[in-house]
């Protein structure tokens, strides 16, 4: 029985350590995806139609890449274990490629991480929720700089591309994507989105990133937040 807790962390150690060369070469191990419907435009493009979700979100003032990762911190942590529950209610550990941190409640990694800039200059990060939990469900973040909100149901555009993710191919990717929409009936009502489904050290050209716009079609309003 001695040798059990020594063979059980060998079995975690190698499956983070499986998880972490996956990620290197693009494979998304367990991650989760927010619902949604999906109809082919043209040029690589696609509609999607997203419901209502949860998202945990902070606000950095920083530069676009900065930003991320300042972001991407702050909400790893909270979805790690720097959240406080009731001492009551039993702390869980869903699979995840991080160990818990803290004292609180691991939460499981969703993609994608979004980022978007607010009106008042500041970078917006968000991680979207697994779809089980609710906003009264959900323990309440250590940080104050992050807060958790409920993403309104909205119809996106969404161009997909792998490589560089920095802000010059945002933004190119961005006028790509407003380009494409011209030619068809949607209309943007709102900012792009850039969203991230892989860790920096993934391999460029397997990345998956994405710009999102929010449109709407024949005069319908998305319905964006």
């Amino acid at each position: 029985m001695e040798g059990v807790p020594l063979l059980n962390q060998l079995r975690v150690f190698a499956g983070r350590a499986l998880e972490a060369v996956c990620s290197i070469a693009g494979i998304r191990v367990g991650l989760e995806e927010p619902l949604h419907s999906v109809q082919p435009l043209i040029d690589g493009v696609e509609i999607r139609q997203y419901g209502a979700r949860i998202a945990a979100q902070t606000a950095v003032v920083a530069d676009e890449e900065a930003a991320r990762s300042a972001g991407f911190r702050r909400l790893a942590g909270y979805i790690f274990g720097a959240n406080h529950e009731d001492a009551k209610i039993a702390m869980t550990a869903p699979v995840d490629q991080r160990p818990a941190t803290g004292d609180g409640q691991q939460i499981a990694m969703t993609a994608p991480v979004a980022q978007q800039v607010g009106r008042d200059g500041r970078w917006v990060i968000r991680f979207y929720m697994p779809g089980k939990w609710s906003l009264d469900t959900l323990p309440t973040p250590d940080d104050q700089r992050v807060e958790l909100v409920e993403v309104a149901p909205e119809t996106v555009a969404v161009l997909r591309f792998s490589g560089d993710r920095g802000p010059g191919s945002v933004a190119a990717r961005t006028d790509q994507l407003r380009e494409t929409l011209r030619a068809t009936g949607f209309e943007p009502v709102g900012d792009a989105v850039a969203w991230y489904y892989d860790p920096p050290w993934t391999l460029p050209f397997r990345r998956r990133n994405e710009i999102a716009l929010p449109v709407r079609e024949n005069g319908a309003d998305s319905g964006a937040n």
